[in-house]
């Protein structure tokens, strides 16, 4: 198992360099600058602009600019905010919990929705309560977050009155009170990327199921007089989450794209609002950082999905 995380973490390191040299040529390549205001403001003399700007090496040819932010990443300098005068990193780890949190707690709803309902399902293929969960669940994954998220918003918020739609990380309590506060707040956000995502995932561990059923080894299981229980929770659902968990890897790049538009809705104080509001003011030290941090997200998720398989599929090797 050593070896294997060895190996896996040795090939992690080139893919991310790779998407680190794209991530910094398109934002270097992209329109727009970062002392965009420097240049208007006519209080700033031009010399000092123009110092401003060799000191930062923002002229610098790109490749030059990259080898420099890359010996300052692996030093753990991850650059200046333009924008918040703070250290990028300092940003990065402020916001980073919240944003776990929210994508953790939401992944774990959707699981639990998803596991249940689909295996569920599948034992009782074309039921009543099949049907009902095949329709719900088409529905479920035909809105967008944006959409759910306003009509959370307008039910539970304004109409009903019981939740905020506005997440405050500086809550004036303490105790409990200001657990019960932050746990009400994640309420919203937690049920649109959970709901979403449980909706897409029913039919995925539905369609699983029923495939794995249908196998040789299911039907020798059965003849041997074992209970239905024990057949499909030993030899059907451990081998229909094979896929179900390569599907789960494969989305984190979508999730986290889910929770950068759940947090603008609820004004989560995430990475992914930190990124929205890093594009729209041109801080490119953030959205480097940022984006990089989403990258190292999903290839350590897609690390751990490997795991796994070892332990769903005894076949697996790590030799």
């Amino acid at each position: 198992m050593a070896q294997y995380l060895l190996r896996r973490l040795l090939i992690a390191i080139p893919s991310l360099l790779g998407i680190s040299v794209v991530l910094f040529t398109v934002l270097a390549l992209a329109p727009g600058d970062p002392f965009e205001e420097l240049a208007t403001n006519p209080a700033i003399p031009p010399d000092v602009r123009a110092a401003l700007r060799a000191s930062l090496g923002i002229d610098d040819p790109v490749y030059l600019r990259y080898f420099r932010w890359l010996a300052a990443m692996l030093q753990g300098n991850w650059g200046f905010s333009f924008v918040s005068r703070v250290n990028v990193d300092q940003l990065i780890l402020q916001r980073l919990p919240t944003t776990l949190l929210i994508i953790g707690a939401s992944q774990i709803l959707a699981l639990a929705i998803a596991l249940p309902v689909g295996v569920f399902s599948a034992t009782r293929p074309y039921s009543v309560f099949d049907q009902i969960a095949n329709t719900l669940a088409f529905i479920g994954f035909s809105l967008p977050t944006f959409f759910t998220g306003l009509l959370m918003i307008l039910l539970f918020s304004i109409t009903l009155g019981w939740l905020p739609f506005v997440y405050r990380a500086d809550i004036d309590a303490s105790g409990w009170r200001w657990w019960w506060e932050h746990v009400r707040q994640a309420i919203m956000p937690v049920l649109v990327l959970g709901l979403f995502q449980g909706a897409a995932w029913t039919r995925f561990v539905r369609s699983a199921v029923l495939d794995v059923a249908r196998l040789d080894h299911v039907t020798t299981a059965r003849s041997k007089g074992l209970p239905e229980g024990r057949v499909v929770t030993r030899h059907v659902v451990r081998n229909a989450l094979i896929p179900v968990v390569t599907l789960v890897a494969l989305q984190m790049p979508a999730v986290f794209g889910g929770a950068i538009v759940t947090e603008q809705i609820f004004r989560v104080p995430g990475i992914g609002s930190l990124l929205i509001s890093a594009i729209l003011a041109n801080d490119t030290p953030v959205i480097m950082a940022v984006t990089f941090v989403f990258a190292c997200l999903v290839i350590f998720f897609n690390l751990m999905a490997d795991v796994l398989y070892g332990w769903l599929d005894p076949r697996i090797s790590y030799s």
